[in-house]
């Protein structure tokens, strides 16, 4: 591994201004603008990784210890199990006018791994998958509203909710999405609630009796649900015929073979995978009861690139070394170390620290009044030691005790300079540029 103490990142800033010229927001994807993470100092771009080790495009490699391509490669980046099945399928032919015949394999797996489920759709973004699973839904009810809890996505139908309040999905895990774009004849069809509040979705199905058609949900993603939450959920959607869709674009893959929902012993009318079920190929799924699912035969969905072989081959092919591997119960190995290594660097410099998640999706929060200076002050000085670091991180097959162990080592260094800079009160001059922004805003420069 090359790390460099001061790394460079001229490149990559100065590529990031090209694209901020040339691409609206500077990144396809929210979750990859560096100004979350180091405004004026992250590297920005890649030019090859493998396992858990990135170099950008200025030279310097560094072990990520932060999102792993903001979850999706649960396997670490380029698998050889998995590359080599795309290889094959890149050889033999990625699209057709034919389908391809691993469409078939892979919704059997699928239904094995959740019994509950007989039917697939696919699509290739989490985003689009959700909206899909939306559209099944709502031609299976007839009905427009829907009650959800937590962050589904860039769709139309969830950004609904901020036309009638556009504060109403500040307590949805991301602030400040604009509904700008989306008809206003949308407003109060998305109605939110936050999770184990059973009380919310029941005065939201009071409020609109006869009209809510589906219920949107992660079954859990930072706190565990409290006991009959979800149960009562289930209840409550079936009783007044609404679908009830788990949104597992996230938790899919991290904490079990399939949705973390086979965990919690609440199943739901639909399911959502993508990210981790592809190892960072494009890939998403759709699956749910024939009944339900039928209902999008009586819609229009169609995509020609829902049809191409790679995603579809990466997914088999990530799956089953999951289930080979025993993934889960590593990510979870991992994470829990990861959580014991944060708190015992935070006891031993005297840094007041809050941590949270699942083992598989770790995070960690500073507690102070100026936190987002303090996070990206962490991550200045990890960047320094080498590491692509965050208050979150997202653990990977091939994250192993010994790259937590020195992670670890690196990590109370930086707890400590922070504690130190915290007593001197300077730490906003030590950083070398903004502070971290987060949540969705225009970019002006």
């Amino acid at each position: 591994m090359t790390v460099n103490l001061k790394p460079s990142t001229a490149k990559g800033q100065a590529l990031y201004r090209r694209a901020k010229t040339l691409i609206p927001g500077g990144t396809q994807l929210l979750s990859k603008r560096p100004e979350m993470f180091l405004p004026e100092q992250w590297p920005s771009y890649y030019s090859k990784a493998r396992g858990v080790e990135v170099t950008d495009v200025d030279g310097n490699t560094y072990v990520d210890m932060s999102m792993m391509a903001i979850g999706a490669c649960v396997l670490g980046y380029a698998d050889p199990d998995v590359d080599a099945a795309v290889k094959a399928a890149i050889d033999a032919g990625s699209a057709t006018t034919l389908n391809a015949p691993e469409e078939v394999e892979l919704a059997e797996l699928l239904c094995e791994l959740h019994p509950w489920a007989q039917m697939v759709r696919y699509a290739r973004s989490g985003g689009e998958a959700m909206m899909l699973a939306v559209r099944v839904a709502r031609a299976h009810t007839r009905r427009d509203k829907i009650a959800f809890s937590g962050y589904h996505g860039w769709g139309d139908w969830y950004l609904a909710a901020n036309l009638a309040d556009e504060r109403a999905l500040d307590g949805q895990l991301m602030p400040g999405l604009d509904p700008a774009g989306v008809p206003r004849g949308l407003k109060g069809t998305a109605l939110p609630f936050h999770y184990n509040r059973l009380d919310q979705l029941k005065a939201i199905v009071d409020a609109n009796r006869g009209e809510i058609g589906l219920v949107v949900m992660e079954p859990r993603r930072g706190d565990a649900p409290e006991p009959g939450f979800l149960e009562a959920v289930r209840d409550l959607a079936t009783e007044i015929g609404a679908v009830l869709i788990f949104d597992e674009v996230t938790t899919g893959f991290r904490m079990t073979d399939g949705g973390i929902h086979k965990l919690l012993g609440v199943n739901p009318d639909i399911a959502v995978f993508a990210k981790a079920m592809a190892n960072g190929y494009p890939m998403a799924a759709v699956i749910g009861t024939s009944t339900v699912m039928e209902a999008a035969q009586s819609t229009f969905i169609s995509s020609t690139n829902w049809t191409e072989r790679v995603g579809t081959v990466a997914a088999l092919a990530t799956i089953r070394k999951c289930r080979r591997a025993c993934v889960a119960d590593h990510l979870i190995r991992i994470g829990e170390l990861t959580f014991a290594g944060w708190k015992k660097a935070a006891a031993k410099t005297g840094i007041a620290l809050h941590t949270e998640g699942l083992p598989s999706l770790t995070h960690f929060v500073f507690e102070h009044s100026d936190e987002p200076t303090l996070t990206t002050l962490f991550t200045q000085d990890m960047l320094e030691r080498g590491y692509l670091a965050y208050s979150q991180f997202k653990p990977s097959f091939a994250h192993q005790p010994s790259h937590v162990e020195a992670y670890m080592k690196a990590v109370e260094s930086s707890f400590a300079a922070i504690a130190d800079a915290i007593r001197a009160g300077d730490y906003a001059s030590r950083l070398k540029g903004p502070s971290a922004r987060r949540g969705f805003y225009r970019l002006t420069s």
